[in-house]
């Protein structure tokens, strides 16, 4: 437990020394949700209807920005080899680094998305959903992320091949994150299915995503 709790410091540390962190993440998110009025019109009405969509592509867009990295510096200065050799499972390590990442990154956007969705017209009662559902749904988003960084860790540009292997998987996550956070706006939905199919697909990939990554990097370095 202690040497999972130092790599857990470590890669907090990493994160916001490299990159920016939660700030570039935010800010990449308060991007999206800002240009998104002007392709969709003035109309308030229209940007409360689709604000929860925009708001969940944002969160998808940012969450995919440094996760190439995530075992790709570790692989270039030789500590992903030490990790594999560890007597600490590889899966253990893997759920560690996922797990800093979502609070470096995830969780910000979760916290941030209330505000952003006031820049969307949508309504205060549904602001405080919008966090819930967010803060559900993006570790499903980090876990299944982990599968494509894992599957790239020995291409130095691997980003583009990570989004192309992942968006798909992180679909489901998507369309039940949107529709929870729409029943939230238009109160005539049901909330509690599609968010406790969210809160499924999350804890689905917090146990299969690093059993996944954790057989890619083994099998990436032989």
């Amino acid at each position: 437990m202690s040497a999972l709790s130092a790599l857990f410091a470590r890669e907090l540390k990493l994160a916001v020394r490299i990159g920016g962190g939660a700030l570039m993440a935010v800010v990449f998110f308060l991007i999206v949700v800002t240009l998104m009025p002007f392709a969709v019109g003035p109309d308030l009405n229209l940007l409360a209807r689709v604000g929860p969509a925009i708001l969940w592509v944002g969160a998808l867009l940012a969450n995919l920005l440094a996760l190439d990295r995530l075992f790709q510096a570790d692989q270039e200065d030789g500590s992903l080899d030490l990790m594999v050799m560890a007597p600490v499972p590889l899966e253990l390590i893997v759920t560690v680094k996922a797990l800093a990442y979502w609070v470096t990154t995830g969780l910000p956007l979760a916290i941030a998305a209330p505000l952003f969705g006031m820049m969307l017209n949508m309504p205060s009662e549904a602001l405080g959903a919008v966090c819930l559902t967010l803060a559900a749904g993006t570790p499903g988003l980090t876990f299944i992320g982990i599968i494509g960084a894992a599957l790239t860790v020995a291409l130095r540009r691997g980003g583009l091949l990570l989004a192309i292997l992942v968006i798909p998987l992180m679909v489901p996550v998507l369309i039940f994150g949107i529709l929870a956070t729409s029943a939230a706006v238009v109160v005539t939905s049901p909330f509690i299915q599609p968010f406790l199919i969210l809160v499924a697909l999350s804890l689905g990939a917090m146990v299969l995503g690093p059993i996944a990554a954790a057989a890619a990097l083994r099998f990436g370095l032989e």
